[in-house]
């Protein structure tokens, strides 16, 4: 190689290196501004999140309750997932649910759907006309947002009202997950609704008004209310978490041991990797 070209040469390797060296430059910064606007989207939807949805009591009228709210991966966004407990002259009214959608538009409907539950649910006589007014919220807000369709915003949740005498459930079943009752003694029996209902905001393709079940709520029993995230938990098989499979034959302490138990088995059936947001719900009678 002559001298010209071994010059030539060497100053072709280095424009090469200073080359791939402000590109790797450029692609850290664009990584990590990217990186930072993730963070700072989910950091806003997780502020909103806990705006809109506050811890309940853990205790009302006799009944001692636990709620948690367990995210998915940090990389995906917030979801729409809810709850809320409220002490009424009807009695203690639950509310757990899951909007269509993730991050701050899901959080929009949260708030839509537990403002309308807050108010709704102490002037409601019964559940079904509460349903009807959370759903009439829901529409009214998609009407409002100038969605194209207001059947772009639902909301699958379950309604409960336990009545002064604490010794019976009615539950309102709008395509949600089947909550469980745990009893006393480990026995594990999924409230299955004797009608199919759709979600909050579909409501109006079904003409018939559902009415809720009744159940026994003995003494020391827990009701689990949850969302999707629970029962659609997948381990790397594919295979769905199965919540009676934990909680059957077991006694807890606690609502709070009930969840913490709960949750620490999810995380091991899917080593962490969920893919979607899981709320829970749990009330236990004391007296």
């Amino acid at each position: 190689m002559t001298r010209d070209a071994a010059a030539q040469y060497l100053t072709t390797e280095l424009a090469t290196i200073a080359f791939a060296t402000v590109l790797a430059v450029l692609l850290h910064g664009v990584v990590e501004r990217a990186r930072n606007q993730a963070a700072t989207a989910r950091g806003v939807a997780e502020a909103a999140q806990r705006a809109v949805l506050p811890t309940p009591p853990t205790r009302i009228d006799g009944l001692h309750l636990a709620a948690r709210y367990e995210a998915a991966r940090t990389d995906t966004l917030v979801g729409g997932d809810f709850y809320a407990a409220l002490h009424t002259p009807y009695g203690v009214r639950l509310i757990v649910g899951d909007v269509r959608g993730k991050g701050l538009g899901a959080i929009e409907t949260v708030a839509v759907v537990l403002g309308a539950f807050w108010e709704a649910a102490d002037s409601e006589p019964c559940l079904p006309t509460l349903a009807d007014r959370l759903e009439k919220a829901l529409i009214r807000g998609a009407e409002r947002r100038r969605a194209a369709d207001s059947s772009e915003s639902f909301a699958t949740c379950v309604l409960g009202e336990i009545p002064p005498g604490r010794h019976i459930l009615h539950i309102l079943n709008r395509g949600h997950p089947e909550p469980f009752l745990v009893d006393a003694a480990g026995g594990v029996t999924k409230l299955r609704p004797r009608e199919f209902a759709l979600p909050l905001g579909l409501g109006h393709l079904n003409t018939h008004t559902c009415q809720p079940d009744p159940w026994p709520f003995p003494p020391d029993s827990t009701l689990l209310l949850y969302t999707d995230g629970l029962s659609e938990s997948r381990d790397a098989p594919g295979d769905f978490y199965d919540p009676v499979r934990h909680l059957e034959g077991r006694t807890f302490s606690s609502p709070e041991a009930l969840l913490a138990s709960v949750t620490k088995d999810v995380r091991r059936h899917t080593n962490g990797a969920r893919n979607d947001d899981m709320a829970l719900l749990a009330i236990t009678r004391t007296q």
